[in-house]
C-alpha cells in the first residue's frame, strides 16, 4: 500500500539537508542536487524547507524505494532563496520533526512559488555556480 503523501512542510538546518541528499543519491532517485554542489553553494547556517507534491515509483527500476518527491526552498550562500526538487523516503520525511505552524507553512509554499529555479540561479551565476 502506498502510505498517504502529507500537505505539510517541514524546516530543515543545512547538514540535515545535506544528509537527506545523499540518501538520495545513495538511492539513485532522479531528482537530488549533487552533495558536493549543494555543500558549496548553500548557506551554513540556514533553514531550508521540504514540500512533498508527488509520490514517485520508478516502476521501471522495482528496486527502488517509493519517493516523497518534494519541492524544496534552499538558501543559498548569497542569501537568496531557490526552488528545487529532491526524492526523500517516506519514512525519513516522517522523522522530521513538524516545527512551522500554518501560517509558517503558507509563507514557504508561496515563496516556492515566486523563488528561481536552481538551474535559473546557476545560469546567472556562471560557470563557477555550475554543477
Amino acid at each position: 500500500m502506498t502510505p498517504a503523501l502529507p500537505r505539510t512542510v517541514r524546516a530543515v538546518d543545512t547538514a540535515h539537508l545535506l544528509a537527506l541528499a545523499q540518501e538520495a543519491a545513495t538511492h539513485g532517485f532522479s531528482q537530488r542536487l549533487p552533495v558536493n554542489w549543494l555543500r558549496e553553494h548553500l548557506a551554513v547556517e540556514a533553514t531550508h524547507y521540504l514540500f512533498p507534491t508527488l509520490v514517485h515509483r520508478l516502476t521501471h527500476r522495482p528496486e527502488t524505494p517509493l519517493q516523497w518527491r518534494c519541492q524544496q526552498l534552499l538558501t543559498v550562500s548569497t542569501g537568496e532563496q531557490i526552488w528545487g526538487l529532491l526524492d526523500v523516503l517516506p519514512d525519513t520525511f516522517d522523522k522530521i520533526p513538524e516545527t512551522l505552524d500554518q501560517v509558517s507553512k503558507k509563507d514557504v509554499v508561496s515563496r516556492i512559488e515566486r523563488a528561481v529555479t536552481v538551474r535559473e540561479w546557476v545560469e546567472r551565476r556562471g560557470p563557477e555556480a555550475g554543477f
